[in-house]
């Protein structure tokens, strides 16, 4: 019961501390809140990124053109090889006859060209889809290593850059968010530094009638979680109207359908999960550092 009464009478200072030093409240939910804003930014821009990154990695193969010479039995040799290389996801071999009646269906001209000439001038293929784009290069080589294979192409050079680019935008968003949930438990803290200096009176009686240092540390706490709960509502709700809007009229895709962005259900709901956690705890754990270095208690 003890307990109970202390964690009660806790919430109860809390609140009335945060309405007691108002201003100082909404300097710090006006902080977290365009951090928080900026943390929802950060998470949208990060896993779509990821989403656009891995789809790409779906999209790109490595196209093999064999020697107009091959034999059956190469053709099953490289088949056997890729059933076993290392990062081949999958494969579709397609021969030149196959080649030519597909691109007759395609085009009238082309129909009329290949129709006229008296040796099919196409080459087998093989189109490879491996596990991780990263190694395109070097599955590449690999397949130019056979002398019944005249060219293994997947796009080098550009393919390179956009996984590049992809990689360098992930890795700063999450800098960017890690940096972000720092300064908000530091503004937090400063916060809550303030509060206590204001309060110092009134702690120093708290402990000359002998109350313990927990009593003294939850109303601080409670009150750096109320803020950072205030302070991640405008960031929920933006986050929810602000993606489903942008989804709707974006149509799910940005420039190209291959860039598409991630369906907002549950994503935003996850993201404001995500908000109102960060929101919170960094208020708790901003209020308990500022408790414990500035009272040393």
């Amino acid at each position: 019961m003890r307990a109970l009464r202390i964690l009660t009478r806790s919430i109860r200072d809390s609140f009335k501390s945060v309405f007691r030093n108002i201003s100082l409240s909404m300097a710090s939910i006006a902080c977290t809140t365009i951090t928080l804003i900026l943390v929802a930014l950060s998470l949208f821009l990060s896993h779509n990124v990821r989403e656009i990154t891995t789809t790409l990695e779906h999209e790109l193969t490595i196209v093999v053109y064999l020697d107009r010479e091959v034999t059956d039995e190469q053709k099953i040799e490289l088949e056997n090889d890729l059933k076993t290389m290392e990062n081949v996801e999958s494969y579709t071999m397609k021969s030149k006859e196959e080649w030519k009646a597909e691109m007759q269906q395609e085009n009238e001209t082309l129909e009329t060209t290949l129709d006229y000439l008296d040796e099919n001038p196409l080459l087998d293929s093989v189109t490879v889809t491996v596990d991780d784009v990263r190694n395109l290069s070097e599955t590449a080589e690999k397949l130019r290593a056979y002398d019944f294979v005249t060219s293994a192409e997947y796009g080098e050079g550009m393919v390179e850059s956009i996984i590049g680019i992809f990689d360098a935008v992930s890795l700063s968003t999450l800098v960017i968010v890690i940096a972000l949930v720092l300064v908000t438990a530091f503004l937090i803290s400063n916060t809550i530094k303030l509060t206590i200096f204001s309060r110092r009176t009134e702690i120093e009686i708290m402990r000359l009638v002998g109350a313990s240092n927990t009593a003294i540390k939850l109303p601080f706490v409670f009150e750096g979680f109320i803020l950072g709960v205030l302070g991640s509502i405008i960031p929920i709700a933006l986050s929810i109207y602000g993606y489903v809007f942008l989804y709707n009229e974006t149509g799910g895709y940005i420039f190209t359908r291959i860039i598409t962005l991630v369906e907002p259900f549950p994503f935003v709901l996850i993201v404001s999960v995500i908000l109102l956690v960060i929101g919170s705890l960094v208020g708790m754990l901003g209020s308990w550092r500022a408790v414990r270095k500035y009272l040393k208690i």
